[in-house]
């Protein structure tokens, strides 16, 4: 567990997260989070038996853990590989609930997220990647100090307009150089 302060923590999601889970991320087919994450790649709701045989997967896993604030799971953060043999991973969050944007929640847990990524694996850099409608996620990477790595201009088709893919990334050096109290 990572305990970031008094009422904020992450954790891999356990068995008790499983029908919160399954509620914030896979109950409807058209959730406001999705609109945001990705949303030119399919979301397909599940039905709940469908998702129980998908829980394997996410439960207990060291590339995703559940965001908490008090006791009531609001997001998640992961990470997936890129390119494992030359420990390139690209790192990932999401806050579910539409009424939490904004409040705070997004800075402190993808900092603790990356530190416990450089922390924990054998990394010279952690990076994401979003989409340029995404304003909210391309400025907590300027707020985390990371630096806009690329643009692929016009690659993400999004309700019949043309999107930027950005990408940002962090050394582990300037990680460790960079004062996070902004």
């Amino acid at each position: 567990m990572i305990t970031l302060n008094e009422k904020m923590r992450m954790r891999p999601l356990e068995e008790e997260d499983k029908k919160v889970f399954w509620e914030l991320a896979f109950k409807d087919a058209n959730p406001e989070w999705k609109k945001w994450d990705a949303p030119y790649y399919t979301h397909e709701a599940l039905s709940y038996e469908s998702f129980l045989d998908k829980w394997p997967h996410y439960e207990k896993q060291e590339d995703l853990f559940g965001m908490f604030v008090g006791e009531k799971l609001i997001g998640t953060v992961s990470f997936y590989w890129e390119h494992q043999p030359s420990n390139w991973l690209e790192a990932g969050i999401i806050i579910y609930d539409s009424t939490l944007w904004n409040e705070g929640y997004g800075t402190p847990f993808l900092k603790a997220w990356i530190t416990h990524l450089f922390d924990t694996l054998p990394l010279v850099r952690v990076g994401f990647t979003t989409w340029s409608g995404n304003k909210r996620m391309m400025r907590l990477g300027e707020k985390l100090g990371m630096t806009l790595e690329a643009r692929l201009r016009k690659c993400r088709l999004y309700q019949d307009t043309y999107y930027d893919s950005i990408r940002y990334g962090v050394l582990r050096e300037e990680w460790l150089g960079f004062s996070h109290d902004r």
